[in-house]
C-alpha cells in the first residue's frame, strides 16, 4: 500500500485581501523614521558606521583578524581565523600532511580548549560513534511523519523533538549539557541526511534507503556513505568535504547563529532549544543560506553570458549584478565581501586549494576556471562601483556551493551541511556562557513612540 501523508490545505496557507488589509496597517504604524537611527546613535545590526562591530562579550574559542596596527592606524590585512589560538591554515596543513580527517579534532579543539593526544582523539571518535544512535523508532515515527522539503526545519524538529526523549532534556548542569553536545554532533548527520532521504521518497518518488552509519568511518565519510545509494566514494572526495566541515566549524561569537547560541543560552534554557534556535538562525539566506544563492547565481551567469572565457561579457553580467538588472535583482554579487574580513578570507583561500584537484577529478575544470575568473573580476568591479570602507574579496560561500555540486550533494542539505560543522561551534559557545555564569543577554531599545491617551472603544 503506498504511504499517503497530508499536504497542507491551500486555505491554511492563503494570502487573503484581509490579511494584506492588516498588513498594511502594520507597515502604517510600525515604520520607524531612519533618521532617528543616526540621531540616538543607534548602532543597526549591533555594527557602528564604520562595520565595526560592538562588543558585547568575550570568548577563548575562536578570533577573526582582518585588521593589523601600523604606526598607531589600523589597517587592513590578509584575513586570519584561529580556533583557540590556532591559526586555521596550520591545523589544516597539520592533518593533510598527516593524511587524516580533520574534523572530529577540530571538535575537541573547540570543545575542551587544547590538541587531542593521538589516543584522546581516538578515544573522543569512538565516544562520537557510540553516540551515533537515534532513538528507537525516531526515524520511522519522527523524520518520516509529516515530511518536508525544508531540511533545515526538518532538522530543528528533530532537534526539538529529541528533548522528548532525553530524561535530563532540561539538566543545564556542565556535564549533562556536554553529553548532549556531544550527542547532537554526532547524529546531526543521520538527522540531516534521513530527512532528505525522506523528503526524496515522499515528494520525488525515489527509492528510499536507510543506510547506517558506520563506526570506524569519520564524520565526512558518514554523510557520503548515508547519503549516496551505493555508499561509494573517492578518498578526494571525502577529504574535501572534511575539510569544508573543518573550516565551517568556528566562526567567533559575533556571527548571528552563534550569537544566538549566547542570547538563548544565557536565559537558562535547554541544549535542544538553544541549537534549535541557533538553526532557525543559520537558515537565513544572510547567514547559512548564502551558498545557495552563489550556486543559483552561476547558474544564472552560464546562461546568460555565450563564452565563459570572454571576461568582457563575464564583467558585464556582474555590472547588470550590481545594478540591479541581472539574477534576483537584489544589487549583490553573492559570495564576494564578508562583514569583518577586508582582504581576504582565510577559510576561502584554505578551501580554493583543494578546489582544483576536485574540479579535475570531476572534469570541471572550465567552471573552476569561470570561478576564479569571477573571483577576480568581482573584486575590481566592486572595487569601482561602490563606495567601501574596506577591501572585498571572496568568501567561503563563493566556493562552498561548488563543491557541494561536484560531490553531489543535493541543494537542500547545502545549509544542513553548514549546521553539521558549526554545532562544534555553537556547543563550544554555549559551553562557554554557562561556564562563566554571565547575566542574561538584554541589549537596550529606545522607544520613539510619542505617548497617547487612551480612548474608549466607543469614542475611536
Amino acid at each position: 500500500m503506498e504511504y499517503k501523508f497530508n499536504i497542507l490545505d491551500e486555505k491554511f496557507s492563503e494570502i487573503t485581501p484581509k490579511i494584506m488589509e492588516l498588513t498594511e496597517l502594520c507597515k502604517q504604524n510600525s515604520t520607524i523614521d531612519t533618521e532617528l537611527y543616526t540621531k540616538y546613535k543607534v548602532n543597526r545590526g549591533l555594527r557602528d558606521l564604520n562595520g565595526n562591530g560592538v562588543l558585547t562579550g568575550l570568548t577563548e574559542i575562536s578570533e577573526i583578524q582582518a585588521f593589523e596596527m601600523v604606526d598607531g592606524e589600523k589597517v587592513p590585512c590578509e584575513g586570519k581565523l584561529f580556533y583557540r589560538g590556532i591559526d586555521i591554515e596550520d591545523f589544516v596543513d597539520g592533518f593533510i600532511k598527516e593524511n587524516r580527517f580533520g574534523f572530529e579534532e577540530a571538535a575537541y579543539l573547540l570543545i575542551f580548549g587544547k590538541l587531542p593526544t593521538s589516543s584522546q582523539l581516538a578515544d573522543f571518535c569512538d565516544l562520537l560513534a557510540q553516540y551515533r544512535t537515534l532513538p528507537t523508532s525516531f526515524v520511522r515515527d519522527i523524520i518520516m511523519k509529516a515530511p518536508t522539503p525544508d531540511m533545515m526545519n526538518t532538522l530543528a524538529r528533530s532537534v526539538l523533538t529529541l528533548h522528548a526523549y532525553d530524561a535530563k532534556a532540561n539538566d543545564t548542569s556542565l556535564p549533562n549539557v556536554l553529553r548532549q553536545s556531544l550527542l547532537l554532533t554526532a547524529v546531526f548527520p543521520q538527522l540531516a541526511v534521513y530527512g532528505y532521504q525522506t523528503y526524496r521518497h515522499y515528494f520525488g518518488g525515489d527509492s528510499l534507503f536507510i543506510h547506517t552509519p558506520k563506526p570506524e568511518l569519520s564524520t565526512a565519510e558518514n554523510i557520503l556513505h548515508m547519503l549516496r545509494p551505493d555508499s561509494k566514494y573517492t578518498a578526494l572526495e571525502a577529504k574535501i568535504l572534511d575539510v569544508a566541515l573543518v573550516l565551517h566549524a568556528e566562526h567567533g561569537g559575533g556571527n548571528n547563529s552563534t550569537f544566538t547560541t549566547h542570547v538563548v543560552s544565557s536565559s537558562g534554557t535547554d541544549t535542544y532549544s538553544a541549537v534549535a534556535a541557533s538553526l532557525g538562525s543559520l537558515k537565513g539566506p544572510k547567514h547559512g543560506g548564502a551558498n545557495i544563492k552563489v550556486v543559483q547565481m552561476f547558474e544564472d551567469l552560464k546562461k546568460t553570458v555565450t563564452d565563459w572565457e570572454d571576461e568582457e561579457q563575464v564583467a558585464a553580467y556582474l555590472r547588470d549584478l550590481l545594478n540591479k538588472k541581472a539574477f534576483d535583482r537584489a544589487g549583490l554579487i553573492y559570495g564576494m565581501g564578508h562583514a569583518v574580513y577586508s582582504l581576504s578570507d582565510p577559510r576561502a583561500n584554505i578551501f580554493k586549494r583543494f578546489v582544483e584537484s576536485l574540479s579535475e577529478e570531476k572534469g570541471r575544470m572550465e567552471e573552476f576556471r569561470l570561478y576564479s575568473m569571477v573571483e577576480r573580476l568581482a573584486a575590481e568591479i566592486i572595487a569601482k562601483e561602490r563606495k567601501i570602507y574596506k577591501g572585498v574579496s571572496a568568501n567561503i560561500d563563493f566556493y562552498s556551493g561548488f563543491v557541494y555540486s561536484m560531490l553531489d550533494l543535493p541543494l537542500e542539505l547545502y545549509t544542513p551541511i553548514f549546521a553539521i560543522a558549526r554545532i562544534a561551534g555553537w556547543s563550544a559557545h554555549r559551553l562557554e556562557e554557562l561556564i562563566n555564569a554571565g547575566k542574561i543577554i538584554r541589549p537596550a531599545y529606545k522607544s520613539v513612540a510619542a505617548r497617547r491617551e487612551y480612548v474608549s472603544l466607543q469614542d475611536r
